[in-house]
This record gives structure tokens, sequence and C-alpha cells, in this order.
């Protein structure tokens, strides 16, 4: 028997599905668009195949490095791709996975048990999508080589060598012609992905790399990844700029139902519910059974305890599901071997026998920490009661924005200029910080869709504000009735109804300076923790006002940045003078339209999601009480700081 045969992974185990001719014709039905996610979510197709050959106990040290041309190179330590001849396809297997679209070891049970790339796009796709590809395999004692040219082959796979090791590197660089907002790649978010999956998959090591850009010592950026402890560390890390109020993350896996089950969560002193889910190391951000598994499990244990211990005595209403949550950051994980997601975005869990094998594992673990640990089960419970008492609060607040919400155009705010247009898809509001640069920009705007809100001064910071409060605030309430979206019912408190948004672009406008900045920040935080919903559907967004004025008798022109500012000095040459625009008043209502209002000539940068873990991360950290870890990221990230001592 081959040593191929005896791993149970060979060339036979490769299946092709389908041929790819669609996947440069159409490139968003298989990575979701050609913007900076799909280009980032290449590398994340690549990085899923080591993935899964770590998750079958074959790999355990991954590399990605960005290369200086921005290709990327992703090496493992796993088997290696096979390369034996495909019987069915008449050719290297190796050059099946690359170039048939879902061909792959993952359709096979015997050689993968669990896979993160169900859907079979895969590395075949991001060779259709790259302007070159190189493969190397090291396997069987020898190095195969292959590469392609827009996914094709440009010669056979060959034999170039003896090798005692065993691996795949791929190196591919994005076609341009299909990529054409961008090729760079952003450090940041590909670490953010690296990180969590390290912590997903505990015992792996990831490295990352940047081959663009070196430190203070000359080296190339990198960092590496990797977490003994899994979710237990995953739940420390999120949570590390908030309090906790108990001892120790509560953590536990398992398998429940030949489901295997991780779950670490931890109670800390703010307001907000941050519960995050993952099946085959997917963030599946929209939930699914396994989330329904966690709540379930949660609230049936910890109202059972809470009802033995008679802390609930003198309650005079029903605690219910939110109460139990308010505080809690949890992360669920679970491997499926055949997961059955809603749409193609593999963001919703269908399969329901997920949700009894979650729940019994949640129940199992809450009920051993609640007894081993008393002192945690009555914090949590009396947490628990203040949410409760809070949520009743809380109902009295919304259901005032509720009936100013429903009311008509006499319930708008006072503040509000409202544009003409009825239809919202045509329609845009602007978020002005003050009043003076709203009665620039009320005098400033097209009124056919236009619409302007002044806000008086800094909203409230809801990450550490209870939710009544968050709902009786006045800057806060005149958003909610502008927008004419509707808030959650009792039951569900947490969800937004947008069938009455009245507006599509939603536009934060701030001055851009410290302040300016720390506005917008507050604004995103209450978009992000109350109108989720607007972000994930792309209708909100944060306007972009010049820095500088620079002109020379007739001539003048507007700067974005001291790049821009320095360029246009250096070429209007001597005495020109520079207008530094410290606040959006500062303008009168004509530039304010040109510059930043007007949408043939303005620039707007639409506020996006890319990762939900590393977004509540960012969020609770500059929002939060803790002060190190917001000025450490403050000194990492701004390009102008004054930071007080």
């Amino acid at each position: 028997m081959s040593e191929e045969a005896k791993q149970g992974y060979s060339a036979d185990s490769i299946q092709a599905l389908e041929g790819m001719e669609h996947v440069r014709m159409r490139p968003s039905m298989y990575i979701g668009d050609v913007g900076v996610r799909g280009l980032h979510h290449l590398v994340y197709e690549v990085v899923d195949n080591s993935i899964d050959e770590a998750l079958a106990g074959h790999c355990d040290v991954i590399t990605v490095t960005i290369n200086e041309n921005n290709s990327v190179t992703v090496t493992d330590n796993g088997r290696g791709i096979p390369v034996g001849l495909h019987k069915k396809e008449g050719v290297s297997a190796l050059e099946v996975v690359m170039t048939k679209i879902g061909a792959g070891g993952k359709f096979d049970k015997d050689s993968y048990k669990v896979s993160g790339g169900l859907h079979g796009v895969g590395v075949s796709c991001v060779n259709a999508l790259s302007d070159h590809l190189h493969a190397t395999v090291f396997r069987e004692g020898k190095v195969w080589e292959q590469e392609y040219e827009r996914g094709k082959a440009v010669y056979p796979v060959k034999s170039t060598g003896d090798t005692d090791k065993n691996g795949t590197i791929v190196t591919f660089l994005p076609d341009r012609s299909i990529f054409q907002q961008t090729v760079e790649y952003n450090y940041d978010t590909l670490a953010s992905r690296m990180r969590e999956l390290a912590y997903l998959n505990k015992g792996i090591t990831i490295t990352l790399t940047d081959a663009r850009n070196t430190d203070e010592k000359g080296e190339f950026i990198s960092e590496t990844f990797h977490s003994n402890e899994g979710l237990k560390e995953f739940v420390s890390f999120l949570d590390a700029s908030r309090t906790p109020i108990i001892g120790h993350v509560i953590a536990m896996e398992g398998e429940k139902n030949d489901i295997p089950v991780e779950v670490a969560m931890i109670y800390n002193d703010s307001y907000a519910e941050n519960l995050h889910s993952y099946v085959n190391n997917i963030n599946t951000h929209e939930g699914g059974t396994h989330l329904s598994g966690f709540r379930r499990g949660l609230t049936s244990t910890l109202k059972k305890f809470a009802d033995n211990s008679g802390l609930l005595d003198k309650l005079k209403f029903e605690i219910a599901g939110d109460d139990f949550r308010e505080g809690l950051t949890a992360i669920i994980s679970v491997k499926v071997q055949e997961p059955q997601f809603e749409g193609q975005t593999k963001t919703k869990l269908g399969n329901r026998e997920v949700t009894s094998a979650v729940s019994q594992a949640v129940s199992e673990m809450l009920e051993n920490y609640l007894e081993e640990n008393p002192a945690d089960a009555k914090t949590i419970i009396q947490k628990v009661i203040l949410a409760a008492q809070a949520r009743h609060a809380a109902k009295k607040a919304r259901e005032m924005v509720q009936r100013k919400t429903v009311m008509s155009i006499g319930g708008l705010p006072g503040k509000l200029s409202d544009c003409s247009e009825t239809d919202p898809a045509e329609c845009e509001i602007f978020l002005v910080e003050g009043d003076s640069a709203g009665g620039t920009a009320k005098q400033g705007r097209d009124r056919n869709f236009q619409a302007i809100l002044p806000l008086r001064g800094k909203i409230l910071n809801v990450e550490k504000a209870m939710q009544h409060k968050v709902f009786e605030n006045e800057e806060i309430r005149n958003i909610f009735t502008a927008l004419g979206v509707s808030i959650g019912t009792e039951e569900d408190s947490k969800a937004l109804n947008l069938t009455k948004l009245r507006y599509h672009k939603v536009v934060i406008m701030c001055d851009a300076d410290v302040d300016g900045s720390h506005i917008a920040t507050l604004i995103l935080t209450f978009f992000f923790r109350y109108m989720k919903e607007l972000i994930e559907q792309g209708y909100v967004y944060i306007a972009a006002p010049p820095l500088y004025l620079v002109k020379k008798g007739a001539k003048k022109q507007y700067a974005w940045n001291d790049d821009q500012r320095d360029l246009l000095v250096k070429e209007y040459g001597e005495n020109s003078k520079i207008q530094r625009y410290k606040g959006l008043g500062e303008m009168n209502a004509e530039q304010l339209w040109d510059t930043t209002m007007n949408p043939e000539f303005r620039t707007m940068r639409q506020v996006t999601i890319e990762s939900m873990t590393e977004a509540d991360r960012v969020f609770s950290m500059l929002m939060g009480d803790e002060v190190p870890p917001r000025r450490e990221f403050i000194e990492k990230n701004a390009i102008y700081a004054n930071i007080d001592a």
C-alpha cells in the first residue's frame, strides 16, 4: 500500500465538482466583492487550507508573508497537496486542486472530518483571480512545483529536487485587472484574522510578516500568534480593557452528540452583551443554532440557580433572557462535519442538532462553576437583577423614543432640516458637530436630497452608560427620531427595525481636529452598539473635509493632508498662502459644498466591519475606563497624538 493511501489522502481523494470559467467573469459570486474585503479574502482561502490540515492533525506551523510587490506567500508543514495522477482528470492532483473550482480533499470525509471552506471555492478561486501563482509541494521526499497565470497552468507539475520535509508553499499575486480598487494588503486586517485563527485552533503557531515595512531595528514587521488555552485566552484578550466582576474566565471544551464544542465566557461591569460565535473557524456573526443553544443553556442554568438561591424572591417582575447576558463576553466555537449555512455568506448556522449539543455543554459547565464558586455565582445573579431593573427603566425610555418616531413630520427633531425627496435610497443625512457648522451646512446643502441634523457637543458615551440612560439622552433620541428607525421590543431589546429608515446615507461630519475625532468616535460607538445593522448594510459614512486651502493670487486648491499641502506649496512656489481649517465653521457654505458635500467632488469613507471581534475590542478599549491600553493604541495608530501624562 502506498504512503498516500495509508494517510487516507491521495490523488483519488480529490474530487473535481465543476469548472471555474465563471470565476474571473463573476468574482463577487465567489469572494463577496472585488474591493478591500475580497482582496483579503484571497489570503484567508489559502490559509484555510493550511488550517484544515491542522484540524486533521497534520500541521502546526503556518507562515504568511506579504511580499514587497504585494504578493502573498503562505507556507505550512502539513502533508502537502497530493501530486499523483488524478484518474478522472488525467493530470496531477495538484493541478486539479489549483485549476478546478470546487476541487479539494475536503469533499472526501476520509481526508477531512471538518473544514472551513465547505463551499469549495478555495485555492482554485485564488488562482483564477491572481495574475500569477506559484505552488511548491514537499511530499514523498520530493519537491514538486507548478506555476499558473490567471488560473491556467504554465507547465505540468514537475519535480525540482529532493527534500526531507512535508508541506505546501503558495505564492500568489492578485490580478490588478480584477482588483481595480487596490491590491495593497492591510497588515492589521490580516493580523486580526491570524490572531483569531490562533485562538480558535490552540497549539498552532501562525507567523505574519510584512516584507514591505521595517521596524526601528530595520527588521521586517512581524508577529507570531500562538495560544495554549484557546478561547480562554481569546476572551481575556477581548476583555482586556473591561473590568471583570468574577475571578476567572469560565471555560470548557468537550464533545456532545459527536459535535466538538468549546465555550469561554466572563462577566464584566459593562452594560454590553458581546457574543461571538464560530463554526469550523468561520465567524458566524449572524448567529444560528449554536448561539441559540448557548443562550438556552445559559438562561436555564442561571435561572434555576437564581430561583434556588432565593435572591429573586423580592423581585416584582420576571427576569428576561437579555438580563442574563448583560456584561457578558462569550465565545462559542463548534466543529460540524456537514454545516448547513443560511445563504452564501456562511454567517448563520442552520444545523438543528447543534442547539441541544451546545445547550447541554453550557449547562454542565455552568452548573459545575456555580457550585464550585458560590461568591462568583452570587455576583452574577446580582448583576442579572440590576440588568432587569435597568431594562424596565429602559422600556419606558424606549417607548418615549418610539412615540416620537412614529409621529409624522411634526414629531421630527426641531433642529432637523429635512430634504424634499422622500425615497430613502436617494436621501442622505449629515450629522453635524455644533450649531455653527450645522448652519453653514444648511446653507450649502442641496435641499432636494440632503438633510442636516446638528448635534450639540459630545453625545453620551454609550459604552459606559446603562440602556435607559442612552434612550433618555436628547441627542441620541434626536438621531433615532430623525432616522425613523424603531427600536426593539421588550423581548428583544437589541433588534432594530429599518423598514422606515428615511435615509440610506448617514454621514458623520465633524471637525478635522481631536475634538471632532472624539465626537465621531462617540457616534460610531453608538451606531456599533445600538444600530449595528446600519453599518452592516453600508449606510454609515464619515465625511472628509479638507485640512488646508493653499492659494496664490487667483490660484487655489484644497489639501486633505500634509503631503498634498506640501506638493501644492511646491507647485505654487514662494509667497503661497496656507489656510488651516480648524473646524467646519471656518468654511463658508460654498466651500463646504465644494469640498465635503457635493457628490461629484467629495470624499467619503464608508464604515465597514471587517472583524466583529476586533471592532468590539477596539470600541471597548477606546471608550471604556482602562487608560493604559487606550494610550498604547493611540500612540501606535495616531498620526498626530498629544497625550497628557
